[in-house]
């Protein structure tokens, strides 16, 4: 697709339509946002091959003057398919509210709400916002599953999911009211009709290869004479091996930047981090960290990020701003990169056998990493090992029983009290645009 416009695919009670989307860009100091359509229809087509067959064809919509527009008519069908990170099931919302609010229910609806907060604001849905406004759950979606947790969360959950269940045709209707599948030139859909037709016989080709060869590869095992049992464990290993060199990397790996979970006791935060001749640096410039409360709100805000992060000066970080603008970027945190600083504060106070040495150990590479790339010598002060702190950690992350070392003694609370200050400093870097 072009950088700046996205085909999408929308789940509607009339079917499954295909349709452009312009997310918000600036132009002469005003920000717009536009679907295809006109005046007060959206137009919306049954495949890719219609959506190519009209914007090959037809000159005047609201996309025309879109500064990226030129670009799209010269694409091909298979260029105009949505991607599944932009197809969107409007009809499936009360079946995803009904589950249980976790990671994935929570992220597939809050994509679903952010399309149809779009679509309500360029169609001048006021009925939608309506709904929206109904339940306080419909906001904080792109915060994650956090405001959804205890007691509060779940009635907040509750709420929302009732709301959904009760008002949520209330959306479809008007969605479906300003939907328009227009006429397009019959010569011109033929011949895309054919070309989706030979892409999706190109797939299907592709698939049946690789089943093919999935299928020989089991014939082959079988077939393997028994005479080599002998050296299965080694063929195996070594298969592993080949296995682990050759398998995709992922998009994070090859830019050499990871995505970072955050947990603090006040929210999740999620950001960017890396490292250049083994010091890290940070999304975020003068000792200040760019947060986001969610995967998805971190995406958006790394489409227009400013130039002046320290993070641009990568090599390859225009590859992250490519395709966080063209709307492809996912936001995928490794386990490793998830740093949980809630409730460590409260488990040192408690003494070492409280303190989980797994959270600790990543605790302290993030307070570290973020004090060494402000330049900031005070965490590592603090847990220098003559210092009480230090001493503890250390106890709790390097237990050495060969040598004869004391174990830290009660009571814990300068420990606790020091812990606390560093924990408070580093969250006084986190900044939300």
């Amino acid at each position: 697709m072009s950088q700046d416009i996205v085909s999408i695919e929308l789940g509607l009670p009339q079917g499954d339509l295909v349709t452009l989307w312009a997310p918000r860009w600036r132009e002469d100091g005003e920000e717009w946002e536009a679907f295809l359509g006109h005046e007060e229809d959206l137009y919306a087509f049954p495949d890719a091959a219609h959506l190519a067959a009209f914007v090959r064809t037809v000159g005047e919509h609201d996309l025309s003057d879109h500064p990226a527009w030129e670009v799209v008519p010269e694409l091909s069908v298979p260029e105009l398919l949505p991607d599944e990170a932009h197809t969107y099931d409007l009809v499936g919302v009360p079946e995803l509210a009904a589950e249980e609010p976790d990671t994935w229910t929570i992220g597939e609806l809050a994509d679903i709400v952010a399309i149809v907060r779009s679509l309500a604001d360029v169609c001048e849905l006021d009925e939608v916002h309506e709904v929206l406004n109904s339940a306080a759950g419909f906001a904080v979606l792109e915060q994650g599953t956090f405001p959804f947790t205890g007691r509060e969360g779940e009635k907040l959950w509750t709420d929302l999911a009732e709301t959904i269940s009760q008002r949520w045709d209330e959306v479809l209707d008007a969605i479906d009211e300003v939907v328009v599948v227009p006429e397009v030139d019959k010569a011109t859909l033929d011949a895309t009709t054919d070309e989706l037709a030979a892409y999706q016989a190109e797939s299907e080709e592709a698939e049946d290869a690789l089943d093919a060869e999935d299928a020989e590869d089991v014939d082959t095992a079988e077939s393997t004479d028994s005479d080599a049992e002998a050296d299965a464990d080694a063929d195996t290993e070594a298969d592993e091996e080949d296995e682990d060199e050759t398998e995709p990397v992922g998009f994070w790996a090859e830019v050499g930047i990871d995505p970072i979970k955050i947990v603090t006791v006040e929210a999740e935060y999620y950001t960017l981090r890396c490292y250049l001749d083994d010091e890290p640096i940070f999304l975020g410039a003068d000792g200040k960290i760019t947060v986001t409360k969610s995967p998805r709100a971190l995406a958006k805000y790394l489409a227009s990020a400013p130039a002046d992060n320290d993070l641009a000066e990568v090599s390859t970080w225009d590859e992250v701003a490519a395709k966080a603008t063209d709307g492809t970027l996912e936001i995928d945190v490794e386990t490793d990169n998830t740093y949980v600083l809630n409730g460590l504060a409260d488990d040192f106070g408690e003494g070492p056998e409280a303190v989980d040495p797994v959270q600790l150990d990543l605790a302290v590479e993030l307070l570290t990493d973020a004090a060494d790339w402000a330049d900031d010598k005070t965490v590592t002060e603090a847990l220098a090992q003559s210092e009480s702190l230090g001493w503890l950690v250390s106890f709790i992350l390097r237990p050495d029983p060969t040598r004869h070392r004391h174990a830290p003694s009660a009571p814990f609370d300068a420990e606790q009290q020091a812990w606390q200050r560093l924990v408070e400093a580093f969250e006084d870097r986190l900044d939300q645009p």
